[in-house]
């Protein structure tokens, strides 16, 4: 959507749903066998290519989602990219050769580039675009004028009517007549110069704004037939326009899927989830555009974010490794004010600072991409549950998952349809034998997950870091403000010589747990302690003496610890 205004406009309505004439099926190509889309929510143009190259590609990421490249209204907070000024590529993350090069560098990492696209509205004010395009609200020189507009110019009141929904406007935006000739044929041309440029496919916000007779029309017109289309259709009981109207133009984001999956991992049983799906009442499985948070969900308070931690990430695995929809991982960064743009303008110097939280890269989601890949159309198998919150399923005979949502490990004999060998669990990069009857017995720490698939027999494979021989795992819980992470330092060179400058920074996947497992000699008796590094660099050390601990001859030191304050 498009401010955080329109917020106001998802409310629940009573009514009945009109009738609708739906189109036949698009020609569209399926996503594939490589169906995740990493979503870089603000990221600029260069720094999505460089990911692309370093990160989504060697994952195996099928598309990468880039946030809508159109001249838009001055600003830096995130909903200026939803106002619209003209369709010239001149944003804050980059020009029409940034795009170029980004989607070019994205292709030749093996990853297909999905546009997010503005087409139902326009901006509500006046002034100058970041693209030098003067304008004022109904009036975009070359683009648009009065007369391409809708004939309501109030603001949507009644989501039980359909002509309310797709003729009024969202939060005061311009509400364009997609029925007009030249509107169709400006909104076409737009996707076409995108096509023109190497693009993949598109995701259309506010699309169940938009007739689906309009939408139609307007694919009808683009130079790529197979271009993926993805819609922003958030249904509701009761609203009269629903995502399943849409199935035959592109693939509808099914909202209920990530407010399910906030509610099952928020506080009901995981054990439920062994129908997740169209039994629950979702769209197609095929025609399903799915997520666990998006940009406007985890500001809103609807789903999980980044904030809920270990609840997030798990929820994350769960959907990256069951067979419904093609899933997004959103990738964007920490907030306290809602409205803020991305850091330094969109460019990221690295994961982690700036405030970026590239959730696409944590190691427990980006693991479970190749798991995914691996796993591509097979059914679920071995489904296993305690009755509450932990579960373990297979996918055939390919790959296989156990997820423990509870507060204390979970130790058990799981029963696989694996071949029997040698595997990497790739969420925490250990060997896990399978014997000849498709068993291993492994345990699971408290909120946390075991994964094995075919694809990664030997750890170190397909981005897997294996677990040191010998060494310490760390983790601390460790409760932080905006802007801080926890890093661990200590007396040894792996461990940074005390040099806060040099510290560990510890993985907030599982937060408040924060986790890392470093090398260490065998038999080396060490001392350490935590401290947190704000976004100016602050250091603040946690209380009371050095803490100690001895390597083993063999194996790593499991280090449970409490942030001392």
């Amino acid at each position: 959507m498009a401010r955080k205004s329109v917020a106001a406009a998802l409310a629940v309505l009573a009514g009945a749903a009109a009738a609708v004439t739906v189109p036949a099926p698009a020609q569209a190509a399926p996503p594939g066998e490589k169906d995740v889309t990493a979503v870089m929510f603000e990221w600029n143009f260069a720094s999505v290519a460089k990911e692309c190259t370093d990160t989504l590609g060697p994952a195996g990421y099928g598309y990468v989602q880039v946030s809508p490249p159109n001249e838009r209204v001055q600003g830096s907070q995130w909903w200026t990219a939803y106002q619209p000024v003209s369709y010239k590529i001149a944003t804050r993350l980059g020009d029409r050769a940034a795009f170029k090069n980004m989607i070019d560098t994205c292709h030749a990492a093996g990853v297909k580039v999905v546009v997010d696209t503005v087409i139902n509205h326009m901006a509500n004010s006046s002034g100058t675009g970041t693209g030098g395009s003067t304008y004022s609200k109904y009036d975009y020189p070359g683009t648009y004028s009065g007369a391409d507009m809708d004939d309501c110019r109030t603001d949507i009141s009644n989501y039980a009517d359909r002509w309310n929904v797709q003729h009024c406007e969202m939060s005061g935006l311009p509400d364009l007549d997609t029925g007009e000739e030249h509107v169709r044929k400006t909104i076409a041309g737009y996707l076409n110069d995108l096509l023109s440029l190497g693009a993949d496919g598109f995701r259309v916000d506010a699309a169940k704004h938009i007739a689906v007779e309009d939408l139609a029309n307007i694919r009808s017109r683009l130079t790529d037939p197979n271009a993926y289309m993805k819609l922003e259709t958030i249904g509701a009981p009761g609203e009269a326009v629903q995502p399943g109207e849409y199935t035959g133009v592109g693939d509808p984001q099914e909202f209920s899927y990530a407010y399910d999956l906030k509610r099952i991992f928020g506080g009901d049983k995981l054990a439920s989830l062994k129908n997740f799906g169209e039994a629950w009442g979702y769209l197609p499985s095929g025609k399903a555009s799915v997520f666990v948070t998006n940009h406007d969900t985890e500001r809103n308070g609807r789903t999980l974010t980044y904030k809920d931690g270990a609840t997030y990430t798990l929820a994350q695995i769960f959907s990256l490794a069951w067979p419904y929809g093609a899933p997004d991982v959103h990738s964007g960064y920490e907030f306290g004010d809602k409205d803020a743009g991305g850091p330094a303008g969109g460019k990221v110097t690295a994961c982690d600072t700036d405030g970026w939280k590239c959730q696409h890269a944590w190691r427990e989601i980006a693991s479970m991409v190749a798991w995914r890949n691996t796993a591509h159309g097979e059914a679920v198998t071995n489904w296993w549950d305690n009755g509450n919150n932990q579960i373990a399923f297979g996918r055939g005979d390919k790959a296989y998952v156990a997820i423990n949502h509870e507060g204390s490990p979970l130790t058990r004999t799981f029963q696989t349809s694996l071949p029997a060998g040698d595997y990497c669990d790739v969420q925490t990069g250990k060997g896990v034998t399978v014997n000849s009857a498709g068993q291993f017995t492994a345990t699971i720490a408290a909120n946390a997950a075991l994964a094995l698939h075919t694809g990664a027999k030997t750890c170190g494979a397909d981005g897997t870091d294996p677990a040191p021989a010998t060494g310490a795992s760390f983790r601390v819980n460790a409760t932080t403000t905006w802007g801080e992470n926890a890093y661990v330092v200590g007396n040894t060179a792996q461990l940074g010589n005390w040099n806060p400058d040099n510290a560990l920074k510890l993985d907030p996947a599982a937060y408040p747990v924060w986790k890392r497992d470093v090398a260490l000699p065998a038999g080396i008796s060490f001392e350490y302690k935590y401290l947190r590094k704000d976004a100016n660099g602050k250091v603040t050390w946690e209380s009371g003496a050095n803490r100690t601990a001895t390597v083993s001859s063999s194996d790593t030191v499991a280090l449970n610890d409490t942030w001392r304050g």
